[in-house]
């Protein structure tokens, strides 16, 4: 059973108690007893880290640092340094109790996560509120959520006005107006208004839930440069164990040192070369990194992406819903001349459109239901390409919704749209939606969408760093441009298929970049799984998501120069730890051979390194 940092911390304590008892009955009396409080010192001290080190090696069947320095201890205590010995313990429980602290302190994030969310709901249901489990709630579900309450499960505001406070989820203070349509997440609590919400995932795949998932998973995970420590510890402890059997037998059979002065340099050697500080080095710092990214809203599914992220000198970003604040409007639509009547245009494309998720279908179709009630559209079969757009067959007829190239929609015919466009004093930088019926085109829209306030500052702060970034969109060249210009990106891809982000992040890949790609939609799933670093915008698909290595929980690019900021401190952090740690070994060795260093002061070398690198690493909570 794993002890707490607290008890730890009293046993440590408690140890040290029996150590300043032994020190002054031995110091102030005759009394043998003295050893039998050592002795209580060492069990109590040692418990806790003598456990961990017998069960890591039965387990793993390798011995480990714990047990070089349970060796040393036994040691010192076996040539009559007991008080030596018994210090070494005591430290080392302390430090114990420190890396208990530091794992603990980000479990902690993760409950009060998980303490944030509701375990029961108001079903509307007919003209009755029940009282259910927020477990069996299913998207479709009509809940209610009064002043003060936590929003129990993921959807969109169908009634009410209210703030909304996410600070829980994405580290914001201020809270943030809702209203009908807006979107709401599970464990965000609603501060005024009484709120009725359509209910669109289930618990388990809530943002709220992956957040808590993703938070377990990285902890879990240790970065290369922990592994590689993992690796050379246990051929180390070999090696050290037999430098000390060396350094007894050698310097005393060649009458260098007598055996005991080669017995006492032995287990000095044990402490002072015990590689705690450098395994110390890394997970204490990577735990506090992923805590403090946890409670800022940035989800890393492993260490290894956190540490990844300062190496990145290659961002490619899709532009809907990444670049741009993902809520395109229809700016302009016009129903051409053709044997179609409008009406039935109009409900043909409303019922196609309704089958997709694409942020332009949806806005398309909420344009539309200002027009009229639609009726129901029977359709024989439906197809939707990511990138491209939407086929439908309807009767003998069939439908396509989408871009140019899907469309069929020649360069002259586009050309000629603008230019009317252009007349009409519409802005011709926006994106154009087609609609064809057998290739004849009977409607146009077009969608304007705004770039997000802190897109600006973001792709400038990325460029300061000398980070190319790139724009990578299913969008026009000119509607392209137009976004690419106000974002101020190195460069921009336009008329984008999935297997055209995928091969754009494999060419700089293929170059010796180190590559992120930042999308939220279906489409760039592909291009998220192969890049170096896949970026998915929280409130995106779930595709985007599950294939991603960090989320950015709030959709917000500003978090995404905070990640790198801090996987940079992070870096920068292990670094010292791992240069301190191997410098403080090699000093305290010399010191060791050239008999300088007691026994004593090679504990408190030994040991405070361990301490000094662990705070090191704890600065990171911050």
């Amino acid at each position: 059973m794993e002890l707490s940092a607290r008890t730890q911390l009293l046993m440590a304590t408690t140890s040290g108690i029996f150590i300043l008892m032994a020190w002054m009955i031995e110091k102030y009396s005759d009394s043998p007893y003295y050893v039998l409080f050592y002795l209580l010192a060492f069990i109590v001290g040692g418990y806790a880290k003598a456990v961990e080190g017998i069960q890591e090696s039965i387990r793993d069947r390798q011995l480990n640092v714990e047990l070089l320095m349970m060796f040393a201890a036994i040691g010192s205590a076996a040539i009559g340094y007991w008080g030596e010995g018994a210090v070494l313990i005591l430290i080392f429980a302390y430090s114990g109790a420190l890396e208990m602290y530091t794992l603990q302190k980000s479990n902690k994030e993760i409950k009060a996560l998980i303490s944030l969310q509701p375990e029961e709901a108001w079903l509307l249901l007919e003209d009755k509120e029940l009282r259910v489990e927020a477990s069996s709630l299913e998207p479709g579900n009509l809940i209610k959520v009064k002043p003060g309450e936590r929003v129990p499960a993921d959807g969109v505001i169908v009634k009410g006005n209210s703030y909304i406070n996410e600070s829980a989820l994405t580290g914001e203070p201020l809270a943030r107006e809702v209203h009908a349509s807006s979107e709401v997440l599970a464990g965000t609590l609603n501060q005024s208004g009484l709120l009725e919400i359509s209910v669109t995932k289930h618990m388990k795949d809530s943002v709220f839930q992956r957040m808590i998932d993703l938070v377990n998973n990285a902890q879990n995970d240790a970065p290369p440069v922990q592994r590689k420590i993992e690796e050379f510890e246990t051929k180390y402890v070999l090696f050290v164990l037999l430098a000390a059997a060396l350094t007894f037998l050698v310097p005393g059979s060649i009458g260098i040192w007598s055996y005991s002065e080669s017995l006492y340099r032995a287990c000095v050697l044990l402490v002072v070369a015990s590689p705690c500080a450098l395994v110390a080095s890394t997970m204490p710092a990577l735990l506090a990194s992923l805590s403090n990214a946890a409670k800022n809203g940035i989800l890393f599914k492993s260490g290894v992406f956190l540490e990844k992220l300062s190496l990145v000198n290659v961002i490619a970003f899709d532009k809907t819903g990444t670049l741009t604040k993902g809520r395109p409007s229809v700016k302009h639509v016009e129903f051409l001349q053709s044997s179609w009547d409008k009406d039935e245009v109009i409900s043909i494309i409303y019922g196609i459109e309704i089958n997709s998720i694409h942020p332009l279908a949806k806005a398309i179709n909420e344009h539309l239901k200002s027009y009229q009630e639609k009726k129901p559209v029977e359709m024989n079969a439906f197809e939707d390409v990511p990138g491209m757009g939407v086929k439908a067959h309807i009767q003998d007829t069939v439908w396509k919704i989408g871009n140019r190239e899907w469309t069929d929609i020649t360069e002259k015919q586009e050309c000629e749209l603008l230019m009317r466009v252009e007349e009409a004093g519409e802005d011709a930088g926006h994106t154009i939606v087609y609609v064809t019926a057998n290739d004849q085109l009977t409607a146009y829209f077009l969608l304007g969408d705004s770039v997000r306030t802190e897109t600006i500052q973001a792709i400038k702060d990325l460029q300061e760093k000398q980070i190319l970034t790139i724009m990578l969109t299913g969008d026009s060249k000119r509607g392209a441009e137009i976004i690419g210009k106000i974002a101020k990106v190195d460069e921009i891809g336009y008329s984008c298929l999935p297997e055209d982000k995928v091969n754009t992040v494999k060419k700089w890949r293929e170059k010796d970049a180190v590559v992120a790609m930042i999308g939220d939609g279906v489409n760039d799933a592909p291009a998220l799984a192969i890049a170096d670093v896949g970026v998915a915008m929280g409130m995106g698909s779930d595709a985007a998501i599950e294939t991603a290595d960090v989320v950015l929980v709030k959709n917000d690019l500003s978090k995404l120069i905070y990640a790198m900021q801090l996987s940079e401190r992070l870096s920068k952090i292990i670094k010292q730890n791992i240069i301190f740690s191997i410098s403080i070994i090699l000093f305290l060795l010399s010191a060791n051979y050239l008999q300088f260093l007691t026994l004593p002061y090679g504990v408190i070398g030994h040991e405070g390194s361990t301490i000094l690198v662990i705070l090191n690493g704890l600065r990171l909570l911050k």
